[in-house]
């Protein structure tokens, strides 16, 4: 990993498209917290990494939030072999969903029926979707876990979906074995989250795309 990878995006931007990408990268970042806190108060299951990231907090006592964050450095050195390089948005994002998560918590009390966790679960999805579309258009770098697909997908030669079943599939069975929630909003993460994320992205980079032609004409 090259830490001058980091600013790359940065040296061939403008300073207002750079501003407002960056402002983008961190509000899609925090979003993203908050849509894992508010699956998480649904209580009807989560997505795979959370089952793992909450298995982990159960087991050691450690915050959930913090153990989000530690669980992204682990995969972050996953990439030394991979060789894979660090963005910017690479390293907010290991270091600032997290912390957003958390405030979600202990802002939102735990859904007191189904009734009321399953729309609360629902909504944390769809804010997911649309959070990734903003950082990832931000286009300062992949998530530590995207990162370590797309890098095994280039060692291995293996298709997408293998490996990120392969990923998804030993996260949930370590997280599910350490005491981690699976439920009903496991499964209608992992068969809703592809499509929404599949009309947030294009239509945010489409907007990202037209705001930095606007700012570099104006150059």
């Amino acid at each position: 990993m090259h830490l001058r990878s980091l600013f790359l995006p940065i040296v061939a931007a403008g300073r207002r498209d750079i501003t407002e990408r960056v402002i983008q990268l961190l509000v899609g970042l925090f979003l993203y917290g908050v849509a894992l806190g508010l699956m998480v108060r649904g209580g009807i299951g989560v997505a795979p990494w959370d089952v793992l990231s909450l298995g982990v907090s159960g087991t050691t006592g450690i915050g959930y939030g913090m153990v989000t964050n530690l669980v992204a450095v682990v995969v972050l050195l996953l990439w030394i072999p991979l060789r894979q390089r660090l963005g910017l948005g690479t390293v907010l994002n290991a270091m600032l969903i997290g912390p957003s998560a958390d405030l979600t918590l202990w802002l939102l009390p735990p859904a007191p029926s189904v009734w009321l966790g399953a729309p609360l679960f629902l909504l944390g999805l769809v804010l997911l979707a649309f959070a990734t579309g903003l950082y990832i258009a931000a286009d300062f770098g992949p998530g530590p876990r995207d990162g370590l697909m797309t890098g095994l997908v280039a060692r291995t030669g293996w298709p997408v979906w293998i490996v990120r079943t392969l990923i998804e599939g030993s996260v949930l069975v370590i997280g599910f074995l350490l005491g981690g929630p699976v439920g009903v909003g496991t499964v209608l993460f992992a068969f809703g989250v592809g499509p929404l994320i599949g009309w947030f992205l294009p239509a945010v980079t489409r907007i990202r795309t037209r705001r930095s032609a606007q700012l570099a004409a104006r150059r």
